[in-house]
């Protein structure tokens, strides 16, 4: 069980000084710590994701990988990040979120390991899945530990933190398999992985408990010592009482599923689902081979594909500074649209002159672009936003657990199914139809999607029916 701290306590996130009552803003910068700590495990996320991009080929070289081999390496982290994601979530509910966070920092150092150190390829694709399990358990207890830390105000902004993570995480990959790419060491690309994975666990273990969690626990003062940290000294008898009112029964997992929490569950799976159906880890798994294909040479595929994380980071940072002033539906609709744009304008190109050359080269990259834009500023944030936001209490944990599933099986599922369809359907048909799939996506999130933009979480809960009956009578 985590180990908690009294309110006069100088360790973690208690201010110089050791006394009891923080200086003034003293709550928001313990916040925005607490959660730039945390949203290491956005990077950790990023990275193993990204990294495969480039060392894949050379691991291909020193084991002598067939295609199937090829695509069973790569494949087995995101099978691995489902589990961990199922796993996280029902963690996150009995052990708390901290330390699942601090499991998951170790988990991915041993996967690390297992990689740099693997022998053969049945050592390696073990040590993938283990990977795997702890970049799927961070994607779930990040924004789940960071929404509930944060207060409403900047909620959108520091949850979102780990969207941002992310992308610099991927970024990061790119940069690293270019410039290694001379060198062939594959094991020192993957090994990079080890420099976030020791980062989030030595940072974890100065970051307090989720209140929240240690008010559903049956810990109140425990939860009042930390809010004590987080929150300015008016805030923190109006957001214990707010809470308790949605943290007073322990849930099963069956609860996930029930009517009540349902309508909060469709819109998380959905969301899940569509930020992959719509196809954008087919830029982040496979830009290389698509510019290749394009015409641009091996070289400058790899230097496209770091300007395409460029990009992601740059919008997801805009992103960042709009969420809570904007709202979140703006972003997240005028983005989906964007995507459509994008996709359309690739798909045409193609349709166009079959491969890439003159203009219409520099028209389907700048579409290109303007895609993966287009989702940093939506999609991509709000998505592991809204699943911090929208579930009750009782459940988060677990639902968000169950959303992050469905995210994961997606990303498998568009990543195993991309290239075929650029065989079968070809270039321009396989755009059109993640273009034809976004259009529908629009139309649910359009009618579907809340706006909780500087809500209470209670609040939240209540207006998508998930709040106990006394609480939405209160």
């Amino acid at each position: 069980m985590t180990r908690q701290q009294p309110p006069t306590s100088t360790a973690g996130l208690a201010v110089a000084g050791g006394t009891s009552r923080p200086r003034e803003g003293a709550p928001r910068r313990a916040v925005r710590r607490a959660s730039v700590v945390t949203a290491v495990g956005g990077i950790l996320f990023g990275y193993d994701t990204g990294v495969i991009a480039g060392a894949l080929t050379f691991i291909a070289k020193d084991f002598h990988l067939g295609s199937f081999m090829k695509s069973t390496v790569t494949a087995v982290l995101l099978l691995g990040a489902m589990l961990g994601a199922m796993i996280a979530g029902r963690l996150a509910d009995l052990v708390g979120r901290r330390t699942t966070v601090l499991i998951t920092a170790i988990t991915a150092a041993v996967g690390v390991l297992g990689s740099i150190f693997t022998p053969d390829t049945f050592v390696l694709i073990v040590a993938r899945i283990i990977l795997g399990l702890a970049v799927g358990s961070a994607s779930v207890v990040v924004p789940l530990y960071i929404g509930e830390i944060a207060p409403p105000a900047v909620r959108g902004r520091l949850v979102s933190l780990n969207q941002l993570a992310i992308t610099v995480g991927i970024l990061a990959a790119g940069l690293v398999d270019y410039f290694l790419a001379t060198t062939a060491n594959w094991r020192l690309m993957i090994g990079f992985a080890l420099v976030p994975a020791i980062l989030l666990g030595l940072g974890t273990l100065t970051t307090p408990e989720s209140p929240h969690w240690l008010l559903r626990r049956n810990r109140p003062e425990e939860a009042r010592a930390v809010l004590q940290r987080l929150r300015e000294p008016g805030e923190v008898d109006a957001e214990l009482a707010e809470v308790e009112e949605t943290a007073r029964a322990t849930a099963s997992f069956s609860e996930v599923f029930s009517a009540r929490v349902r309508p909060a569950l469709l819109v998380g799976v959905a969301l899940a689902a569509i930020q992959q159906v719509t196809g954008i880890n087919t830029v982040i798994y496979y830009a290389p081979t698509l510019l290749e294909n394009a015409g641009v040479g091996t070289h400058a595929a790899l230097l496209g594909t770091v300007l395409i994380g460029v990009i992601n980071v740059a919008l997801t940072v805009v992103s960042l500074r709009l969420l809570d002033r904007t709202g979140r539906r703006p972003l997240l609709l005028g983005g989906t649209a964007g995507m459509i744009v994008g996709l359309v304008v690739l798909g045409s190109c193609f349709a166009a002159t079959g491969d890439l050359h003159g203009t219409v080269l520099y028209v389907a990259l700048a579409a290109l672009m303007f895609y993966v834009g287009s989702f940093a500023i939506g999609l991509g944030p709000v998505f592991w936003l809204l699943i911090a936001e929208i579930y009750p209490l009782r459940v988060r944990g677990q639902a968000i657990g169950v959303a992050t599933f469905v995210n994961w099986l997606a990303n498998f599922a568009v990543a195993e199914t991309y290239l075929s369809l650029l065989d079968n359907l070809g270039k321009a048909q396989t755009f059109y139809l993640y273009a034809g799939i976004t259009v529908f996506s629009l139309v649910f999130l359009w009618r579907r999607v809340p706006e909780t933009k500087g809500r209470p979480l209670a609040a939240i809960e209540r207006d998508l029916g998930s709040a106990p009956t006394e609480a939405r009578a209160a």
